[in-house]
């Protein structure tokens, strides 16, 4: 009678013959050890007609074995006279005789011989070759477990996986499967289900067909080995052992063993050693690997080590259930408690519940100030408290109703802090943190003034712009300080979020307000001085367009009622102080500009720098680093030096870093030469005991010689030489000069002329240059370089007419432009140059060389000429004025429209200065050309 085994869809099974009745399998260890494993008492007279089969997840694997084993009935009806039962099928080969067989790649796991397998087959040829088989009573074939593919991704199915299976035909099939194989016996064949029963190890030796794969093979045979060898008793036993430990977690294993127990054979150490590996978790490189020992003890020890990995499993698996467990069990009992608790406070009036406390919190908030709230946002928190008291607490619409009251009382409704409109006290704050800018403190003193008539101070727009460095956030920040208002800042530089400014929908996950609710929660008061950073700098996303939202905030017209998405009620924001800072203001959009009245930091002059580095810049690098005044001197020429050769921008940001670049690399030096405090020496318990012993306690007067000798010790320092910084050691702080002079002609020859340039970084002056290519009848022409843009290069085709019309007029007879091919350049041609002030500038260079004659020394103009000669009036005169003065310009050339702007100079910028301002080029032509007859 056949006893056919089936385990889960996941592990082969398993198929054994039943334990023969005889006094040897009853005396077995192995077997003996099992029996006591499952605790369960064997009867002799049941086993040979008890079949019981593994568990397993497939319906179609439990039809196959319920087939299997009807037709064992069958055999079994038909007189079969032994009492034992075979595992096996009788065929009329022997097993042995099979030296080729069909190749049949198994996908997950190796078959071991004693075990069965299901595999499906979609190769018709295959299938057919199988029936074949089966039908000349030679049921067998070869199962070889198939190697891991090249790249494997770990994410691919099981059907792709059988796919890719199905289509390797002959050597490339042949190639993935792994030499070592087992024998297995063709069971049955349902559609393209066929059932295998391992037999016996084969080892693949060379390839007979290609298609259907057969192959030659070699029966392997275990090595010999000794039974009563003490270590494979002793490895058997603890691979039992192990099996027990296992059986105490995992209910698989124990259905597994129980069953195998009730139907197990001759229990010998090779199959034990196959059972283990067969029914495990290993993967299936560890179990080939057990499939390939021919050695019985290392067989034994690699199931060993299989086992013991899948109790660590086990134990791992137990504990995270158990801990999961407690914790949902604590939670669940915290959480009754918790409601228990709610009730009996509820009963005996203690404490409220959460809405309740929730309520009164906001309630408390508003209480105060509820005179000044306005009406419309009284009436929303009313609504809303009672909204709170309907809802559950657990729900997502409760906890959104809470921030949006937390938010709603929190604010600063009517509450202002009191200003201060000392004209005085705000002049002298700002002095002393800002010199110069004269004419910004000018505007903030007349704001004060204002408000002080007043009474009371209205929000306004200031715009400062101006370059990098010359302190327009700082600016803001004395502003609040002078008038005794909260200081806020955002920077807007890169915004493209409108929800930043105008805040999220309440029905958005994660909802907040925009800055300006969040900057009247921080500040507590409803008229803060808010700075508004880099406005020049907004961007424009996919989220809407920010400088469209700022009109809103920005406009004294509409921010009294500015309605923020989130709050959904209006804001008075008509008290706020709005500064906004800018480098540029062209890029400002004209909307938002029209807002603002912009005040102008044109940067500061070489003087100016020098108060600055001395009374500011030096005193604070000093003190951050530590050093004494008396430790250093850094001379006037040193400062001077460092500003016109290595900090010529228009603002002190980097003349600040290259000061505190100074007073580093001198703590350095003070420090590597010893210039530092002593350790105070500490006096023991028992000194000090006997120093107080000593004193006259009714003399209040003397004091306590254990401090006066640490307070000496402190001041006690080594004396060093005081660090001298001037002009010939600064290159040893600060590296060599970054600028030279940028008077780079002296004189200035035939063609070249001087103009002025405006930066972002401030001015600076720009030469012009032009040369004769070749000369020859009809051969004029102009070619221009210098990496100019559009305005400047439609300047040149001006200069060009307009130099041409006007040596006409001067030198009727002079053909130079008629017949000359010249080259106009201008310097730095990595430097890319734009704008309309240096048409002048090129007709003069233009006029030079066709004259052969230069132009005035020491002298440097700006302005845009039209066709008919006019000059047009350009921008940054301050910036350019303080240029000429850095390159030693005495005299300059202005266009008559920016007179009003030179004469509001200071007049420590316009010293020395020989200024023209002029509003047709004939006057230049005089001031460039005509100095020979000045002289006369």
């Amino acid at each position: 009678m056949l006893k056919l085994f089936s385990s889960s869809a996941s592990r082969v099974h398993h198929l054994t013959p039943a334990i023969r009745a005889g006094p040897r399998s009853v005396e077995s260890p192995l077997f003996k050890a099992l029996s006591q494993l499952t605790g369960l008492n064997r009867r002799s007279n049941s086993l040979g007609h008890h079949r019981v089969f593994f568990c397993s997840d497939s319906a179609s694997d439990a039809e196959s074995a319920a087939e299997a084993e009807a037709k064992v009935a069958e055999s079994d009806a038909e007189g079969s006279d032994s009492k034992s039962s075979s595992a096996i099928v009788s065929t009329n080969p022997r097993p042995e005789d099979c030296l080729t067989v069909l190749a049949l790649p198994v996908p997950h796991r190796p078959l071991f011989p004693g075990f069965y397998m299901p595999i499906y087959v979609k190769d018709p040829k295959v299938l057919a070759a199988l029936q074949e088989s089966r039908r000349r009573q030679a049921p067998y074939a070869g199962a070889f477990l198939l190697k891991d593919a090249p790249s494997t991704d770990s994410s691919s199915s099981t059907t792709d996986t059988e796919k890719n299976i199905n289509e390797l035909k002959g050597k490339d099939l042949l190639e993935r499967l792994h030499e070592v194989g087992t024998l297995a016996q063709i069971s049955s064949i349902q559609g393209d289900q066929v059932i295998l029963v391992g037999h016996r190890r084969l080892r693949i030796t060379e390839m007979v067909s290609e298609e259907p794969l057969t192959v030659k093979v070699d029966h392997l045979k275990d090595k010999p080995f000794d039974m009563d060898d003490d270590v494979i008793k002793a490895t058997s036993f603890e691979v039992i052992s192990t099996l027990r430990d296992v059986l105490k977690t995992s209910s698989l294993w124990r259905d597994h063993v129980q069953t195998y127990t009730q139907h197990i054979g001759d229990f010998t150490y090779p199959r034990l050693a196959d059972f283990g590996a067969a029914i495990c978790g290993a993967n299936r490189n560890q179990t080939q690997e057990v499939l390939e020992e021919l050695d019985v003890h290392k067989r034994l020890r690699l199931t060993l080590e299989l086992m013991k990995k899948e109790m660590e499993i086990s134990k791992i698996q137990e504990t995270i259930a158990k801990a999961i467990e407690e914790k949902i069990s604590g939670e669940q009992r915290r959480y009754l408690l918790n409601e228990q608790l709610k009730a009996i406070k509820k009963e005996l009036g203690v404490e409220t519940d959460d809405k309740s406390a929730l309520s009164g919190k906001f309630k408390e908030r508003i209480e105060p100030n509820k005179e000044k709230i306005p009406a419309h946002i009284l009436q929303v928190i009313e609504e809303e408290l009672t909204k709170l008291q309907l809802l559950e607490a657990s729900s997502s619409e409760f906890n959104v109703t809470r921030n949006y009251l937390d938010w709603l009382t929190i604010l600063p409704w009517g509450n202002y802090s009191d200003e201060n409109f000392d004209v005085v006290r705000a002049q002298k704050i700002l002095d002393e943190d800002h010199y110069g800018l004269s004419d910004v403190k000018e505007r903030i003193l007349e704001f004060i003034a204002v408000g002080r008539l007043r009474g009371t101070s209205q929000g306004k727009i200031i715009c400062l712009s101006g370059p990098p460095g010359v302190g327009k956030t700082s600016i803001g920040r004395s502003i609040a300080r002078a008038l005794n208002r909260k200081f806020f800042r955002f920077s807007v530089g890169g915004l493209g979020d409108v929800a930043e400014i105008k805040g999220h929908r309440r029905t958005y996950v994660g909802a907040m307000p925009g800055k300006m609710v969040q900057c009247l929660k921080s500040v507590g008061t409803a008229n803060p001085l808010v700075l508004i950073d880099e406005i020049d700098k907004l961007g424009k996303g996919h989220a809407g367009d920010p400088a469209s939202a700022l009109l809103e905030l920005l406009d004294p017209e509409q921010n009294a009622n500015f309605l923020d998405h989130y709050l959904d009620v209006t804001i008075d924001l008509s008290k706020v102080l709005f500064v906004c800072t800018a480098n540029v203001i062209d890029m400002i959009p004209n909307p938002l500009l029209d807002r603002m009245e912009v005040i102008s930091i044109a940067g500061y002059i070489t003087d100016e720098k020098v108060h600055i580095a001395r009374d500011y810049l030096e005193k604070n690098a000093r003190g951050d680093c530590g050093i004494k005044p008396e430790q250093v001197d850094v001379s006037d020429a040193a400062l001077l030096s460092l500003i016109e050769n290595y900090c010529r921008e228009a603002g002190v940001r980097n003349l600040q870093k290259q000061i505190e670049k100074i007073y580093r690399k001198i703590a350095l030096k003070l420090v590597r030469e010893g210039a530092v405090p002593e350790e105070p020496a500490v006096a023991t318990d028992v000194e000090e005991a006997e120093i107080v012993a000593n004193l006259d306690v009714e003399s209040p007067e003397k004091e306590n010689p254990v401090k006066e000798s640490n307070e000496e010790a402190q001041t006690k320092t080594i004396a060093v030489e005081k660090v001298m910084i001037d002009e010939s050691n600064l290159a040893d702080y600060v590296g060599k000069p970054v600028f030279h002079a940028e008077k780079i002609y002296e004189p200035t020859p035939v063609g070249v002329v001087m103009g002025l340039a405006w930066t972002s970084m401030g001015g600076s002056t720009l030469y012009i240059e032009t040369t004769v290519v070749e000369e020859g009848e009809g051969k004029g022409g102009l070619n221009i370089t210098g990496q100019l843009g559009d305005v400047m290069k439609e300047s040149t085709q001006i200069a060009h007419t307009v130099a041409r019309k006007i040596l006409l007029e001067k030198e009727p007879e002079n053909l130079f432009f008629a017949n000359s091919k010249l080259h106009l350049h201008v310097p730095a041609g990595a430097t890319p140059k734009d704008g309309p002030s240096a048409g002048c500038t090129m007709i003069t260079s233009l006029l030079s060389l066709a004259m052969n004659k230069p132009v005035k020394e020491d002298l440097a103009m700006t302005g845009e000429v039209t066709l008919t000669g006019r000059i047009l009036p350009i921008g940054g005169v301050k910036e350019k004025t303080i240029a000429a003065r850095r390159s030693q310009v005495k005299t300059i050339i202005f266009p008559e429209a920016n007179r009003r702007d030179f004469e509001e100079l200071a007049e420590n910028v316009k010293e020395g200065l020989d200024v023209h301002f002029v509003d047709d080029y004939g006057k230049i032509f005089e001031l460039a050309f005509g100095y020979d007859k000045q002289l006369d």
